[in-house]
């Protein structure tokens, strides 16, 4: 079950998408059970609902849903939240030493985009990079859990995330300017779907990107650092996490700061998947 948002920016209509052995794969509104993929959706049991009313039957089917735009699988989330080096290798190849402490940052929800939309690289960019990620999805209130079992409850599911980022931005002086890397308008396409998390183990998923058709990275959410439950965990600590908020959980290693590839250009098409939660693609264009 792959919960979608289908239409023009600003008016996607929630669906969900049933996907057979064979790969064939069938739409349905959701609109008899909401308005939209949003955090009252997943606070008042919509997965749920959703199950229910596909044994029920009672959901038409979107004839022409291949044809649509692909929004963001989630309404726009009150906070997205990243996690900084939670990899040990995308560590080292930053020049960093692994954190013991999950490193958070906070990204503006006007930085959610579709999966497939075009992405703008910044007047000034000199240093644009890719980043595949695992997204979290909250279901619940998340506030000073008192464990992982407790944090692990609070989410709703997963989705692709790509954490475009401007390292010009974000890395000079000693102290350097996280918000100004990767706060830029287009910077977080999400989806195409959302995996409800009782249907998808995401401690033990492969990611992959590729630049113009050429493999960048490749690893498994097995590498985290911090795993799903535990960042959730920690950063309710530090924040209230409420429904419909995203956590992005750090990138691995393979990207240009390494120093290996070149940085994104206009013109450049970045692609990046998460096993079972479907593959994006991102046609860079001058802002």
């Amino acid at each position: 079950m792959k919960l979608m948002r289908l239409g023009e920016s600003g008016h996607e209509q929630p669906v969900v998408l049933v996907t057979a052995d064979n790969g064939s794969g069938q739409y349905f509104s959701l609109l008899p059970l909401t308005r939209d993929v949003d955090g009252a959706f997943l606070a008042s049991g919509g997965v749920a609902k959703v199950r229910a009313a596909l044994e029920a039957g009672t959901l038409p089917a979107v004839e022409d849903a291949p044809n649509l735009r692909v929004g963001s699988p989630v309404a726009r989330p009150g906070a997205v939240v990243g996690i900084g080096m939670n990899y040990a290798a995308h560590a080292a190849e930053s020049g960093a030493t692994p954190p013991e402490v999950p490193v958070m940052f906070l990204k503006p929800s006007n930085t959610v985009t579709g999966p497939f939309d075009r992405a703008a690289v910044p007047p000034l960019s000199s240093k644009f990079d890719w980043e595949v990620e695992l997204g979290i999805v909250i279901g619940r209130e998340a506030s000073y859990l008192e464990s992982t079992a407790e944090a692990a409850a609070c989410i709703a599911g997963y989705v692709t995330a790509n954490d475009l980022s401007e390292r010009a931005y974000q890395l000079p002086g000693a102290a350097g300017q996280w918000t100004k890397g990767k706060t830029l308008p287009g910077s977080t396409p999400l989806g195409p779907w959302l995996v409800p998390a009782e249907d998808i183990d995401g401690g033990n998923l492969p990611l992959q990107s590729w630049v113009n058709g050429e493999p960048r990275q490749d690893s498994d959410t097995a590498q985290l650092i911090f795993d799903a439950p535990t960042l959730v965990h920690h950063c309710s600590q530090y924040m209230r996490l409420e429904p419909g908020d995203v956590i992005l959980t750090g990138t691995p290693e393979g990207v240009a700061l390494s120093g290996r590839y070149p940085y994104l250009q206009p013109g450049d098409v970045v692609e990046v998947e998460v096993q079972g939660l479907g593959r994006q693609r991102q046609e860079l264009v001058r802002s």
